[in-house]
């Protein structure tokens, strides 16, 4: 983004009179700028001032000037302000939508501190921070404000991010702290993100990081959760100054950020993701940028200054102009403003997902824009301002856009459609079709709005060609799928999308109704439709009716009118509607019904008075009642019940209104005497429950308002008595008894006896109940409530009445019930079994009469069929074994596989008389197998044959025939039934017939004499397929014979033989079907040879007018001369074709030619106007004088030709001196020059490239030195020759360039002399530029052959002191290399030497190095590996260098596991203290206490070694500069530690000195931080086991157990410190890398402690001394007090001290006497260098006679 200076809004002042807040309005229209003097500036978006207005203070006794804006913000409807002052207050002023509107404070919020900064994010909430670290929110609404959070830090600065959801603050202690109103499902933290350096007051949340910057003069692009993910420093640029404001684009891409004199610009690269700096906008003399307001559309971005200079900004990316009608300014990379150059109205574009946009397009009618991203697109309409970014994924720009509707684009891409409707960031719907006419798809969005529908979204459009399907695009699912019988070829939905109109292309109407899922064809030959726009009133076009269905929900009634011409189109408006029909040249106008149209608009409107003004003025026919219903049934649920009376009157519903208008007088009076809605009144609410027959409802409406007696007497006035005594019984009403008394007397009245009886046996009284029922005639409700009540069954008259009764009225199952209850199962029998109640009757005789069981079963077998109900009687008849009526039953039944089975069962004889019938039925059911199988079975297999004869399945009749018939019986029986066929006329069932009997030749026969030649094709290609294609040629030639031409061509092209086809049709004279037939059959140029034959017979005009309709003329005049048929062609060309005449010509004259006639070809050729053809035509035959006679006569071009075809001859004979004299007359010198080149005659070239053409001979002379470069030695010679000539010519240049062409011939002295002279010519002859080239030239190739001493005297004649060096140097001609530098040129010695150095270091010559440079030929050795001359050599020089390669052969020395040959280095070389060399002497030391089989007697040398290098590096250390530092002392106890090493490994060497070497192991358990704690522990303990310290030894022995063990698990965690308290052994040690006791050892240890541990012998206690501590520790816990430690066994010194001259160093002095008489009764010579080393080490021992000789 770049910045470009618009204006200057306000102009700065001479002193400092800052700018102290800005802010730009939501919509973009006004600009605020708060100055220091508290007023408030409005300007207008074009920069020009309309308003100001003055602040006032909290208080005014403190005066106007109390205090200061420092927060600035327009409310998100940009009709307030609200500012933030330091008084403590924050006021919000109206400032109205116009300029000029009066200013009115509308909420203020006083606060505990002073406002210091202020954003309005949303709508009601200010969120502002103050001095005293607060960051609070004020609502507008309830004007209140309350804390979102609090710090201790003065809030410095204040931002939102883009969408206004989330908030950052930045306080003075450079907290920045982050709060999210709402998230927006980033999941991003909340609270304290990051700690800025400094106070970032140029804070800026863009999309994807935070940018904050301060006075350090550093910008710092944090990342989402607060990592840095950027730094811009200026801290070192003396321009910059601090950063004092900070912008972020309204599209988050871009930040600017605000200095003295300058703003830099930071844009966001989403490629790369990060922040790219652009060129810093520097303004001088701009001074402090106070404040920065970006315009909400980000084209403007409005700096203020120190001085009160507000200066403007255009912020843009780049601009372009579009179709010359709208400017497109790209502000940042995800916005793009669109600019209507006619109208000036602008239309913002952002993608909200910070994606870059990259192409914007204006489609349909200029009026919507479409655009891209990489991932969304985003759509738009200009006249609405409504935007829409949707999810897209690109599909290389193949979508198709339609505009037709107007509130939703759709999208065709692959097959899919996709619905965006404008404003919307989500796609309404998408789906799969093919068809992309908009005419076959409808969507309807909310175009009327009706009651109860929030959402109205419709789509139908077509699935495939006769399938329309229609999708709620709200709930994205389908209500509803058409299935058509033909293709559709319009559809629409009307405006409310409860009705699809679509058309057939059989040009029928269908009205679908989504909600009933009904479809009405409407209309036949429909050739126009259309809805009239806001209404469901439908206009249609039939023939030459006009059609209208005023109320689309009756379709049957439509109004019709006759019109004259076509529809046009619909108008509406003005209070009418007109239907505009083309009538010829004129368009006339229909008007429609407006009224009836009104009626629908208003019934959708809900305006149901209107509706009903309007049907009063209209009469009463079917149109007006359908209203009139419409109307009665919607004025009921809107409660409108006065107008519903009024409908019912209206269509004569007495009973209806008659109830409503009582209902209405009801609601009235409540309405007069309560006021409101009269229609809530409960008893209105229950009438129209009433009135709608839920009366339950109505009831509940009444008991709710404990209205009992009205819900009763509405149930008594509809005689519904159970629920009016349900209703007192549930209310407990006093009137229950009296009610029920009552019902009781209506049902006697009423004689509802039956209703009477249940009454009373729901009352308790059965003998009353009884009585009831038996006078009502319903002894079976008497027998019902008998068999239920056991008392009254002891009535014995009582049940012989009941009983009677029941046998009277036929009851006989309930009487047998009854008998059998009272236990008499003779009459309970009978009664089942008059009563036909067999179920019953069986179950009883098997009880009490089991004899009686199978006479029943067979009985209830007849019963049952007599009923019908054959299927149900079979079992009983089998159980009744009756067989014969259980096949009967079964057949009769048609349950044919249980009469299979039935039958299956029985004996043969039985059974055999019934297998056929069933038989018949599965062969009627072409089950065949099984009803052969039957026939075989009932011993009736010739019916089966017959069978299968008539289902003409004759190969299952002859495979049964063959079973049961010779085979020469089945082929007669076949062939005489086939014959009889015949004669019948029944072909295909004879042919069925002959080919079962394999006998296909006979019904081949038989086609071919009754001439049904396609069916004896289909046998012959079936049977005979090998005689397929002759059989088609014989029945062509046949047909053709008969005259059958066409049947015959099917054959022939059957049998391939088009041509035989063609030539029947020609032979008959029918040239139209030949040629039909050679065009399709006869391959590309078949049928225009056929057509040029069919002109050839016509002749003169017939034949060109044939060959001109069949567009075939020029291609038959082509076929005429190519079959030599000139005369036709002529023909043809003379009379149509003139233009073609000479080519014709031509082809004749090739044809003569061809043919030898060069005489009459050459006439042909001239006529043909190709006298150079004919020409040629000599020239090719060498008749050169009949070529020169005709070129000379009709050619002159030509005569040039013919003398270089004399030439070339000449030249074939090789005669080249004529052939050089018939070019040049042929002015043709430069095809003599190719023949002379190409003979290789180079000297003639040369001489007729001289004289003819001059400018040709500097790139002849090139060629011929190339050629002579090609040829090797001989081409050589050549161009030495040639250079000598030149030479001697004088042209020495060009000898020059001969001589350096010469090139390596196999001569090289040859080549070096041709050098040589052509420099040596160069430099005598040539200037001193050319010969300084040639020099250059020449030089290189002689180095190049090893002549290095030539080239450098060649280099040297001109002065190329350097180029000399240089050829010396290569030659390795050191010695003249130096003297030339010397002499010549001094500044050049260096150059020399370091080459000479490169050059020994390179060959590898040390020893010759060493010379010349000491360094490098031991950095040279090092790289070799020979370290011991490197070494050698080093000692010869300095002792800095020596040290360097002793510390680099050290390093070497121990990566290689050589730590011993590094000590041995260091006690030769000395120890110097070196801060570099440190780690190396530490590495020596750790290496050499870790490496095992060092706790012996022979290591003693190897710690006196590393003791004495550790002593030489103390002593070094002391006079250094590293004297006393933490170094020196680490050091002091590795020589310590060394020491103690030494004196036990020479301990180890004495016996009487056991206990030494012991207490010196425990010694050194105090430095287990430096050493191997495993190791010194184990060393420790197996010595105190060794002398006997059974307790110390267990107690060590077992710690190291414990070590072993934290190795193995890689911690220390679990050791136990207790047996260690109050001692000087250190419990934090480093964990040891790797086991320093082999395994054996270690078993052997972990025995020895779990023996010791079981006996229990030991107690578990260190051994303590006089001080009650443990008796090797230096410190004694209780006092502190540290005792020195004794040199000889490390344990502290507490009595009969000697004391040493160097401080801090002392004896024990029986430890000392005992050293010393040791020495002396073992004269060991260890322990004499052990004292020897105390004695340098203490500054000389204490006095005793004791000497080391």
């Amino acid at each position: 983004m770049q910045l470009k200076h618009l204006r200057t809004l306000l102009s700065p002042q001479d002193g400092a009179a800052k700018v102290t807040c800005m802010a730009w309005s939501q919509n973009n229209a006004k600009f605020a700028v708060c100055t220091v003097d508290r007023v408030v500036l409005l300007y207008d978006e074009h920069g020009e001032r309309r308003d100001k207005f003055s602040t006032k203070p909290a208080d005014m006794k403190y005066g106007r000037k109390s205090y200061m804006v420092k927060g600035m913000a327009f409310s998100p409807d940009s009709t307030k302000i609200a500012i933030g002052q330091t008084d403590n207050i924050i006021y919000v002023y109206k400032i109205g939508e116009d300029w000029g509107d009066k200013k009115v404070i509308c909420n203020k919020f006083i606060q505990t501190s002073a406002v210091t900064c202020l954003q309005w994010p949303a709508e009601h909430i200010i969120v502002f921070g103050l001095a005293e670290g607060k960051v609070r929110l004020a609502n507008t609404k309830t004007n209140k404000s309350s804390t979102i959070y609090g710090t201790d830090s003065y809030v410095v600065s204040l931002t939102t991010n883009s969408s206004g959801k989330g908030i950052l603050s930045g306080h003075a202690d450079g907290t920045i702290v982050r709060y999210f109103f709402d998230d927006e499902g980033s999941g991003e933290s909340q609270g304290k993100l990051v700690n800025h350096p400094c106070p970032p007051y140029a804070l800026a949340w863009a999309t994807n990081s935070i940018v904050a910057a301060g006075c350090d003069r550093r910008i710092v692009a944090y990342g989402k959760e607060g990592h840095v993910l950027q730094t811009f420093d200026y801290s070192r640029d003396p321009q910059e100054r601090e950063f004092t404001t900070a912008a972020a684009s309204p599209g988050g891409q871009s930040v600017v950020l605000g200095s003295y004199d300058r703003l830099r610009v930071l844009n966001w690269s989403p490629r790369r993701s990060i922040w790219e700096e652009a060129k810093p906008k520097e303004i001088a003399n701009l001074y402090t940028v106070t404040a920065l307001a970006w315009k909400r559309d980000g084209s403007r971005l409005c700096a203020g200054t120190l001085c009160g200079g507000v200066e403007q900004f255009d912020c843009c990316l780049r601009r372009s102009v579009y179709k010359n009608k709208f400017e497109l300014t790209y502000v940042g990379p995800s916005q793009v403003i669109v600019k209507n150059l006619s109208s000036g109205t602008r239309v913002v574009l952002k993608s909200h997902y910070g994606y870059e946009v990259e192409e914007v397009k204006i489609l349909g009618k200029e009026r919507y824009l479409v655009a891209h991203t990489s991932d969304t697109l985003l759509l738009g309409d200009l006249n609405t301002n409504r935007l829409s970014e949707v999810a897209w994924q690109g599909s290389g720009g193949n979508e198709k856009y339609f505009f037709e509707n107007e509130n939703v684009c759709m999208i065709f891409n692959a097959g899919e459609l996709t619905l965006v409707e404008y404003g919307s960031n989500d796609t309404l719907g998408s789906v799969r079709t093919e068809f992309m006419n908009p005419h076959l798809i409808s969507v309807r969005i909310n175009e009327r709005r009706q009651r109860g529908m929030e959402d109205n979204k419709k789509l139908a459009y077509l699935v495939d060609i006769k399938t329309i399907a229609i999708v709620d695009l709200t709930g994205g699912y389908n209500i509803g799928t058409i299935s058509h019988e033909s293709r559709v070829d319009w559809l629409e939905l009307n405006e409310t999308g409860h009705k699809l109109l679509f058309r057939d292309r059989k040009l029928r109407l269908h009205l679908y109704d989504i909600e009933s899922c009904s479809k009405t064809m409407i209309l036949n030959f429909c050739s126009y439709v259309q809805w009239v726009p806001g209404s469901d009133v439908l206009v249609a076009q039939n023939r030459n009716s006009l059609c209208v269905w005023y109320n689309i929900e009756a379709p049957e009634r439509v109004t019709t009118s006759s019109i004259r011409g076509d529809v046009v189109g619909l108008e509406r408006g003005g209070g009418k509607t007109e239907v505009m029909v083309t009538e010829g040249v004129t368009t006339v106008a229909y008007t429609l019904d407006e009224g009836l149209i009104e009626f629908g608009t208003a019934i959708d409107d809900g305006n149901y008075t209107r509706a009903t003004a309007f049907l009063e003025t209209l009469e009463m026919t079917p149109e007006t009642e359908a209203m009139w219903k419409t109307l009665s049934k919607l004025a009921l649920e809107a409660r409108q019940l006065h107008i519903a009376e009024r409908c019912f009157s209206a269509l004569g519903h007495v009973a209806k209104a008659r109830f409503l208008h009582e209902t209405n007088e009801i609601a009235d009076q409540v309405s007069r005497e309560y006021g409101g809605e009269g229609t809530d009144f409960y008893q209105v609410r229950a009438r129209l429950a009433m009135l709608e027959k839920n009366y339950k409802l109505a009831e509940m409406i009444f008991l709710e308002q404990n209205a009992v007696e009205e819900a009763m007497d509405m149930y008594q006035e509809l005689h519904r008595w159970d629920e009016c005594i349900a209703v007192a019984q549930a209310k407990g009403h006093p009137a229950l008894e009296k009610l029920r008394r009552s019902y009781y007397q209506w049902l006697m009245d009423t004689q509802q006896e039956e209703r009477a009886g249940e009454l009373q046996e729901s009352q308790g009284d059965g003998l009353a109940a009884i009585s009831l029922y038996l006078k009502a005639g319903l002894p079976a409700k008497a027998a019902r409530l008998v068999l239920a009540r056991e008392e009254l069954l002891a009535n014995t008259e009582l049940v012989e009445n009941i009983t009677a009764a029941l046998i009277k009225g036929e009851l006989y199952e309930r009487a047998g019930d009854l008998f059998e209850k009272i236990r008499n199962p003779e009459r309970a029998l009978e009664c089942y079994c008059k009563g036909s109640a067999f179920m019953k009757a069986v179950e009883l005789a098997r009880l009490a009469f089991p004899v009686e069981v199978m006479r029943l079963e067979e009985a209830w077998g007849d019963h049952l069929v007599q009923q019908k109900q054959l299927d149900a009687a079979i079992n009983h008849y089998i159980e009744a074994r009756c067989s014969i009526k259980a096949i009967e039953a079964a057949l009769g039944a048609r349950q044919w596989k249980k009469a299979i089975y039935i039958l299956d069962l029985q004996d043969r004889n039985t059974a055999s008389k019934y297998y056929p019938r069933v038989a018949q039925h599965y062969a009627s059911l072409q089950e065949y197998e099984i009803a052969e199988e039957l026939y075989v079975k009932g011993d009736r297999t010739k019916d089966a044959i017959d069978m299968y004869t008539r289902a003409g399945r004759w190969e299952q009749a002859h495979k049964l025939a063959m079973k049961c018939m010779r085979p020469e019986d089945v082929s007669v029986l076949y062939i005489t039934q086939a014959q009889e066929m015949e004669k019948q006329g029944k072909y295909r069932e004879a042919e069925r017939l002959y080919v079962t009997v394999e006998e296909p030749d006979l019904a081949i026969t038989m086609f071919k004499k009754h001439k049904l030649y396609d069916d004896m094709i289909r046998l012959v290609g079936k049977h005979h397929p090998d005689l397929l294609s002759d059989t088609h040629l014989h029945l062509g030639k046949e047909l053709e014979a008969e005259g059958r031409l066409q049947e015959a061509e099917y054959h022939y092209l059957e049998a391939q033989e088009w041509k035989a086809t063609v030539n029947m049709y020609r032979s008959n004279g029918l040239w139209e079907e030949a040629y039909r037939v050679a065009k399709a059959h006869g391959g590309a140029n078949a049928h225009k040879h056929v057509a040029y034959l069919w002109a050839k017979s016509l002749g003169g005009e017939s034949a060109v007018r044939l060959l001109t309709k069949l567009g075939l003329l020029e291609a038959a005049v082509d076929h005429a001369a190519d079959n030599c048929s000139f005369e036709f062609a002529f023909e043809l060309s003379r009379l149509a074709l003139k233009h073609k005449t000479p080519e014709i010509h031509l082809r004749y004259a090739m044809y003569l030619e061809d043919e030898g006639k060069f005489e009459e070809a050459e006439a042909e050729f001239i006529r043909a106007g190709k006298p150079k053809e004919a020409v040629l035509m000599f020239v090719h035959n060498q008749d050169w004088e009949a070529a020169q006679r005709v070129a000379e006569a009709h050619d002159p071009d030509s005569v040039a030709e013919v003398l270089v075809g004399q030439a070339r001859g000449a030249l074939e004979e090789k005669d080249f001196q004529k052939a050089e004299g018939l070019l040049l007359r042929a002015q043709r010198p430069g095809l003599a020059l190719n023949y002379y080149k190409e003979a290789g005659l180079w000297s003639d070239a040369l001489r007729i490239c001289k004289d003819y053409v001059p400018g040709q001979l500097e790139a002849l002379q090139e060629e011929y030195e190339r050629e002579a470069t090609k040829k090797g030695a001989r081409g050589m010679e050549g161009l030495v020759d040639q250079a000598r000539q030149w030479e001697q010519a004088g042209e020495y240049s060009r000898a020059v360039d001969c001589y350096l062409k010469v090139r390596d011939s196999g001569s090289s002295s040859l080549v070096e002399k041709c050098w040589m002279k052509a420099a040596e010519l160069a430099i005598k002859f040539l200037p001193p530029q050319r010969s300084l080239e040639v020099v250059r030239i020449v030089g290189p190739q002689l180095i190049g052959t090893g002549k290095h001493s030539a080239a450098a005297e060649l280099y040297l004649n001109l002065d190329l002191v350097k180029e000399a060096i240089d050829a010396f140097i290569e030659g390795e001609e050191w010695n003249k290399a130096k003297r030339v530098a010397k002499e010549l040129d001094p500044r050049y010695e260096d150059y020399v030497d370091q080459h000479y150095k490169e050059f020994l270091k390179n060959k590898g010559k040390v020893d010759s190095l060493v010379g010349v440079d000491v360094v490098a030929a031991l950095d040279l050795y090092v790289e070799q590996g020979q370290w011991d001359k490197c070494i050698e050599t080093a000692t010869k020089q300095n002792y800095k260098i020596l040290h360097k390669y002793v510390a680099l052969y050290a390093t070497h020395l121990i990566r290689e596991g050589g730590y011993s040959q590094a000590l041995a280095l260091y006690v030769q070389h000395g120890a110097p203290a070196n801060p570099q060399n440190f780690n190396i002497y530490k590495r020596i030391f750790s290496d050499m206490v870790s490496s095992p089989g060092t706790n012996s007697a022979e290591a003693y040398h190897n710690w006196a070694d590393l003791r004495d290098v550790l002593f030489n590096l103390c002593e070094n250390l002391v006079k250094s500069s590293e004297a006393n530092s933490l170094a020196h002392e680490e050091f002091e106890t590795m020589l310590l530690i060394a020491h103690y090493y030494a004196t036990r490994s020479a301990a180890q060497s004495v016996k009487q000195l056991e206990t030494v070497a012991a207490r010196l192991s425990v010694s050194l358990l105090r430095h287990t931080q430096l050493l191997p704690a495993d190791k010194a522990f184990y060393e420790a303990g197996i010595a105190a086991k060794a002398v006997g310290w059974e307790n110390m030894a267990f107690i060590f022995l077992n710690r190291f157990l414990d070590l072993t063990d934290a190795i193995e698990e890689g911690t220390l965690d679990a050791l136990d410190h207790s047996d260690f308290q109050d001692t000087d052994i250190p419990f934090e040690v480093p964990l040891p890398a790797k086991q320093h006791v082999p395994e054996a050892q270690r078993e052997e240890v972990r025995d020895w402690v779990l023996t010791v541990s079981m006996d229990q012998r030991l107690e578990q206690v260190l051994p303590r001394d006089e001080r009650g501590v443990y008796e090797a520790s230096l410190v004694a816990a209780s006092t502190g007090v540290r005792a020195l430690p004794c040199l000889i066994t490390g344990y502290p010194i507490l009595r009969n001290k000697i004391e040493f001259k160097r401080p801090g160093k002392a004896a024990n002095k029986d430890n000392w006497n005992k050293f010393l008489m040791a020495i002396k009764t073992s004269h060991s010579p260890v322990c004499q260098d052990v004292l020897k080393f105390i004695s340098q080490w203490c500054g000389g021992l204490p006095s005793t006679s004791f000497s080391f000789q």
